[in-house]
Order: structure tokens, then sequence, then C-alpha cells
């Protein structure tokens, strides 16, 4: 290595020291030092888990034909008998349709026959259903049942879309035809923090990968009321927990912040740190991340490179005892909890839906 390599590492060094003064204790390197510490030989890293989640039953086909659902509305036409079809109702203040609202308990109210359940039929199945309530009133009835608005299958696309908002699926729809209703992606979408919201929770599709890679294994279905939210790539942080006294998000300034850098600014406790065996969560998709276990005192010392960091990490800082990784997310998880929506959905995925 030649002398002008030989000071950019010391330089490096150096900085990367004078930012953590103020929090750890180390021995200072004697001046003009020059130490060869390239290679996996000279990694912070003490431990590395690759780890991937599956898509699971979430990549199960839903029903191929529509099944009515609250809210949906139906136009019954018995023909030749207006008084058993349906009326005109409101849809959106003033726009008049006709047809009949499955309400909540999938029920249709019509003229004589009253309430029909239809919920969970399809329009085929409706139709004789209705028709052979009909035959109470008279002898031969001809019903055609339409459907007048799709309204029981919402799905929410939110974030940089160019067109945001809700969308009624009249079929079965898969994640890349969902995301075209949204006419396209604002250049500041953020793919890689990209995620699909369930019941409350993120399921485990790489909308980057199906994007920008092509993988149609990402290629999902979607089901009534999925959101895809799509962030911006302006605000990023990791997240600092463990023995700190300023627990919680810390930003990346332009970007970049080395493991050093976020445990100044999170002010690392001395007295009860264990500084050899921080853990990071760490995602590097929405199905696929590692974890980490990095000796920072390495680093302080002189026998590592500064470990950069990336957006969304999940930094802890053990206390005294060691522990396992059973232990230390049983200990973060309340604070993750409390800022799951902040966090990248790998960590979602694998650490706050784990049974």
């Amino acid at each position: 290595m030649n002398c002008k390599a030989y000071w950019k590492i010391s330089l490096g060094l150096l900085v990367g020291l004078l930012l953590f003064t103020g929090c750890t204790k180390f021995t200072d390197l004697e001046p003009g030092t020059h130490k060869q510490i390239h290679g996996e030989r000279y990694s912070a890293v003490v431990e590395r888990e690759s780890v991937e989640v599956s898509l699971g039953v979430d990549a199960v086909q839903p029903s191929k034909e529509y099944l009515l659902g609250p809210n949906d509305v139906l136009y019954v036409n018995v023909k030749g008998h207006p008084e058993l079809s349906s009326p005109g109702i409101f849809i959106g203040g003033s726009n008049k349709v006709s047809g009949s609202r499955v309400d909540g308990n999938g029920k249709v109210h019509l003229p004589l026959a009253g309430s029909v359940a239809v919920g969970g039929m399809t329009i085929g199945q409706a139709t004789e259903h209705i028709q052979e309530i009909v035959r109470t009133y008279l002898k031969d009835p001809w019903v055609v049942v339409e459907m007048s608005e799709y309204r029981s299958k919402p799905l929410y696309l939110l974030g940089q879309f160019n067109a945001p908002g809700t969308y009624y699926m009249d079929r079965s729809y898969s994640l890349m035809e969902g995301l075209a209703l949204g006419n396209g992606l604002k250049d500041i979408a953020n793919l890689r923090s990209a995620r699909i919201i369930r019941n409350g929770k993120t399921i485990p599709v790489d909308i980057y990968r199906l994007l920008q890679e092509g993988d149609q294994s990402q290629n999902t279905w979607l089901t009534a009321n999925d959101v895809i939210f799509v962030p911006d790539d302006k605000n990023q942080n990791v997240f600092v927990f463990g023995a700190v006294k300023k627990a919680g998000p810390i930003v990346m300034p332009n970007g970049r912040l080395s493991l050093a850098q976020a445990l100044s600014s999170a002010d690392l406790n001395e007295g009860s740190a264990r500084p050899t065996h921080v853990r990071i969560i760490r995602s590097l998709s929405p199905t696929r991340g590692e974890l980490l276990v990095i000796d920072l005192n390495k680093i302080l010392n002189g026998d590592a490179l500064p470990f950069p960091l990336v957006e969304g990490d999940v930094l802890y800082v053990p206390r005294n005892g060691l522990g396992s990784w059973n232990l230390a997310i049983q200990e973060i998880l309340p604070s993750l909890q409390a800022i799951s929506s902040l966090l990248q959905p790998f960590v979602q995925v694998k650490v706050l839906t784990r049974d």
C-alpha cells in the first residue's frame, strides 16, 4: 500500500474516532502509526446471518369469479314488472344510478321481495336465487342481475403514485395490475421501502424486484382492503436501542452514517454497554435481510474500518450480559411496535409479525 493510501485510511480513522470521543474510551494510536486493515480479517463483523422470507399463503390465487359483497350495487330487472325491479339510488352525492346496494349483512332490498341475501355469491348465483324468490309473485319470471357499481373490494394506493387514491377491483388483480391503477410512480419513489399492508400487517413482497428486475415470483395476488404504500426517498433514518441514553431514530445526513456516528448521536451508556456485540437488523428488501453482530471496539482501536450503516438499520447495544437474538428482539419489540410505520418492510415482517 502506498503512502497516499495509508494517509487516506489514517485520516478516515481519525475522523471516525473524533466523532465518538465523547461516549467511549479507547487507546490512542501512536502518532505516525500505519495499520493495514483491509479484508475480512479486519472486518468488525463478528456474525452475519442472511434471512429470507417467502410469500407463503399470500401467493394463493383468489376466486376467478367476482363474489358480491357489502356496498356493491346491483341492478335487478324483472322483465315487465318494474315494481319488482331495482329503484334508482344516489352514489357519491348527486350521481344517480339504477340499482340496489348490498348492505353490511350481504343483503339487497328489493320492492315486494324484501331483503335477499346475495353476499358471497357470483352474479349467476345471485340471479338464480333472486329469480327463485320472485316466483312467489310471478309464475315464470325473467330476472336479469347486472353490476351497477363495484364497491366491496377497495384497493388503496398511497404515497408516491401519480394518481394515488382508492380504487375498486372488479375482478382478481395481481400486484402489477394494482400498481398500474396509480398511473405510474414519481421520481422520488423509494421502491426498496415500498410495501403491501394487509389486515394491519406488512406482507413479504418485494415491489423493487418485481418492477426493476422483473421477478414474477413477487407478483402476488391482491385482496380487498390491501394498502400499497410507496414512500419517498427524502427522510432516511436508522434506529438505536439498548444501552443508550437517546433511544429512537437517528437521521442519516445525505443518506450516510457510520456505526460510531450513530452511537455517538444516541449517547452510548458507557457504564452498561457491551460494544463488542452491537446487533444490527438490516433490511436488504421487504423479503431479504441480515442479522449482524459488530465489534465496535475493533473500529475504535483501529483494527477495522468504520462500519457504514444503511437506511432502516435497527441497532441494539446489549447491556453487560450478551444475551441472544431472541432476548434482544424481545427487549426492543415494544419500542419497534411504537414506531412500526417508520420501519423497513423486512423488519415489520420478520420482527413485528413473529409467531
